[in-house]
């Protein structure tokens, strides 16, 4: 696989035009403890600002999380996808990511990050530093439940400081398009002392991005509250284009390194709901391009002959697929049902 690059241009607004590309590199292959897999740089430019860095990253976990997976589908997954679980015998089934639920979705998230977080990118800078340097900043609700702190410290043995983060999008008419902005409480870091945060070169920022609103200004205050920040990297498991393009354009990024890590693939933010986002349907987005084409034989099409994986989106729900799986299934039925006219258990059920 060559070096790739997309350029795109999109207007959110009549004020507001982006335009720009995304480059990425050649994957490359690192061997680890949890067993390795592959990473990909990469950058994006965007409207004449300073390159946002990137890295993806391809393992057996990663997979799971954003294609396909094998799994047990018993009577209690049956019963939330809204199958008859009395008719349905526990059996080994292909199922995409979107399926892995609540507690099985902590955990497989919590293995991928103890495995990504000794990779080279992680360990070139992680190696520069003691553990009182480094700090977790994970974000409430969804950034909580990625485990950074196990996994620096099952791969470093270091004992890092967390400081949560409740950051949540709260009503403004005002904002075009998303008419939302953020509210953002820094939970603990009146508990550190001035000696803990003179000594944080470091910043873990835990959440995934769609709009990119709420990233963008945890960046920015994250940065402005530790002035002897060094780096902020940013472990993002799902991410947009349309978010990455508005945190390369926070004005934090002029004053801080920025790298955001990514599992797998960029997602494609549909208009008009830029959270409805998908795949791309394009080979060289992936690490793995036959698992894309695996996937996207598994959702299948449409009565109209419209591929379901287009529209099946891999980030929908967000927070809710860990907290609340009967709600994560009732939004993405109400979007499959009016877009393709079938729900979840329709796609399993004939995939079975």
């Amino acid at each position: 696989m060559s070096r790739f690059t997309y350029p795109f241009c999109f207007t959110e607004d009549a004020n507001q035009k982006t335009e720009g590309s995304l480059e990425l590199d050649e994957p490359l292959p690192y061997k680890h403890h949890a067993g390795g897999g592959f990473f990909r740089t990469g950058k994006l430019s965007v409207n004449g600002m300073p390159p946002l860095e990137i890295v993806f990253y391809h393992t057996e976990e990663t997979s799971k999380f954003i294609y396909l997976r094998d799994c047990m589908l018993d009577q209690n997954l049956a019963e939330i996808i809204g199958l008859d679980s009395h008719s349905q015998p526990s059996s080994l089934q292909k199922l995409p990511g979107q399926l892995c639920l609540g507690a099985e979705r902590a955990k497989l998230i919590g293995k991928a990050l103890a495995n990504i977080v000794g990779a080279p990118p992680f360990a070139s800078t992680i190696s520069k530093y003691k553990q009182h340097n480094l700090a977790v900043f994970p974000i409430a609700r969804e950034g909580l439940k990625y485990q950074v702190s196990d996994a620096l410290y099952s791969n470093y043995g270091y004992f890092c400081d967390e400081v949560l983060l409740d950051a949540h999008h709260v009503f403004d008419s005002s904002v075009p398009v998303y008419n939302r902005t953020v509210e953002l409480t820094l939970f603990k870091d009146k508990d550190l002392d001035h000696s803990q945060k003179e000594h944080i070169s470091v910043a873990y920022l835990a959440d995934s991005i769609a709009s990119g609103l709420v990233m963008k200004e945890v960046v920015l205050r994250v940065s402005e509250r530790f002035e002897n920040l060094e780096q902020i990297e940013v472990i993002s498991p799902l991410t947009t284009i349309r978010g990455l393009c508005r945190i390369a354009q926070s004005e934090a990024m002029i004053h801080k390194p920025v790298r955001i890590h990514i599992f797998e693939t960029p997602l494609n933010a549909l208009p008009p709901d830029f959270y409805y986002s998908a795949h791309f349907n394009d080979p060289r987005f992936h690490i793995c391009p036959e698992l894309e084409e695996q996937y996207r034989a598994w959702w299948g099409i449409d009565k109209d002959g419209n591929a379901i994986a287009d529209t099946a989106c891999a980030g929908y729900g967000w927070s809710e697929v860990f907290y609340s799986p009967r709600k994560q299934i009732q939004m993405m039925n109400t979007q499959l049902t009016g877009r393709h006219g079938l729900s979840i258990a329709d796609i399993v059920t004939r995939n079975l």
